[in-house]
């Protein structure tokens, strides 16, 4: 069962290593931790419904709780002080498209707002009801989650858009397909709400961002039903796909995504490079995407995001004998670490990689050797936010 006051499954502890606990006790000072609330009696604060009964509607405390907020650093403080504030007054689970025009329609009929909710990721707050005398429904889409068709010829998949991305990729997997897409909230966001954001994924500079991906779809709008059929492409007007891509729910559900596919690559490598400071780091980033060479991913950590890295890694012994050879070579405290990925074939991989290590080297970076690996790769992604990405800022 997912948590309610944080991040992942309830009883799957996130343990801080010793490390990591004296790094934050040095930069933030030593913590005094208050004892998170207790779930029954939030239950017991949230407030009566103001919405109108509906079949499709629970009006339940839970389910409402559930669905007051995202995953941001003050969701979390919200939620673990019990301070949640505004609650929506019902939660609508559909599972066919003819349910979310009923909902729409009952929407219009009793002024009431309605929230779509895919995942619950959000760190921007747009699935937390807003204040107001109209009742907020909250729609979760989470049972709109089906493989409905794969064309292999056109390497075109058609989802339901309420899929988790795991489970997307789970689906793809055993027909030797993927779609690379991977944010940061891989394991919860979901291929609707990845659209409505315009979700770029660690690897996007190889498979494409979100809206490279996002060939077509279905979007139930109070208006009408709005479809989006995948034709290759076309000189007639406006590509309606780019009113949908970031739209963050305002135009309505988006209900069925057609998505352009890969074969599952052959192998897939990461590797760790260390720069004396920030600007050697930008220098050779920007190089290696101005040369043409095909990487996957390239993420430029700075500093602090550097030391944070190491020490999350868990591998204090080898952080530290790292460390010390580092400091000989005048790596010091200024050093940054460019994470970078390659995909594809055996032969093109191994000339990716040599290409990539020489113009680092020129602008003198030096291999991060066994420090990397996939796991490294997942925290440096959540790990901060002042980041080169090889399809921004470059």
């Amino acid at each position: 069962m997912r948590r309610w006051n944080g991040w992942g499954e309830e009883g799957q502890d996130y343990p801080i290593n010793k490390s990591a606990a004296a790094l934050l006790a040095e930069l933030v000072g030593q913590g005094n931790p208050l004892p998170d609330a207790d779930i029954e009696e939030v239950i017991d604060s949230v407030p009566e419904s103001g919405s109108k009964a509906h079949p499709l509607i629970t009006t339940e405390a839970v389910e409402r709780l559930l669905h007051a907020r995202g995953q941001s650093l003050p969701d979390w403080v919200a939620l673990r002080s019990g301070r949640i504030g505004l609650f929506p007054d019902g939660v609508a689970y559909p599972a066919y498209v003819v349910q979310v025009r009923e909902l729409l329609e009952f929407a219009r009929e009793t002024d009431s707002r309605l929230i779509p909710y895919g995942g619950g990721t959000s760190v921007v707050g747009h699935i937390n009801p807003p204040a107001g005398d109209a009742p907020v429904i909250t729609v979760d889409l989470s049972r709109f989650n089906r493989l409905l068709d794969l064309d292999e010829a056109s390497r075109l998949a058609t989802f339901e858009a309420g899929i988790r991305g795991s489970d997307l990729e789970d689906q793809l997997r055993p027909r030797g397909y993927t779609l690379g897409h991977f944010p940061q909230s891989f394991e919860y966001s979901t291929l609707g709400g990845w659209i409505a954001t315009r979700s770029c994924g660690q690897q996007s500079y190889y498979y494409g961002r979100i809206e490279d991906l996002f060939a077509g779809g279905h979007v139930e709008t109070p208006n009408g039903t709005l479809e989006l059929p995948a034709v290759p492409a076309s000189a007639a007007g406006p590509d309606l796909r780019q009113c949908i891509l970031g739209s963050e729910g305002r135009f309505g559900f988006i209900t069925q995504a057609t998505v352009r596919i890969r074969p599952l690559p052959e192998t897939e490598r990461f590797h760790g490079i260390f720069f004396r400071d920030w600007s050697s780091g930008t220098a050779a980033v920007r190089a290696i995407v101005q040369s043409g060479i095909p990487v996957s991913m390239l993420r430029l950590s700075d500093p602090q995001e550097t030391q944070t890295t190491l020490i999350l890694s868990g591998k204090d012994r080898l952080v530290y004998w790292a460390d010390r050879g580092l400091r000989l070579l005048r790596y010091g405290s200024e050093r940054c670490l460019l994470i970078f990925a390659v995909t594809g074939d055996g032969e093109g991989v191994d000339k990716t990689i040599r290409e990539t290590s020489a113009i680092a080297r020129q602008h003198g970076g030096i291999s991060g050797g066994g420090l990397v690996d996939e796991r490294a790769v997942a925290r440096h992604g959540r790990a901060g936010d002042r980041r080169v990405d090889s399809r921004d800022g470059v």
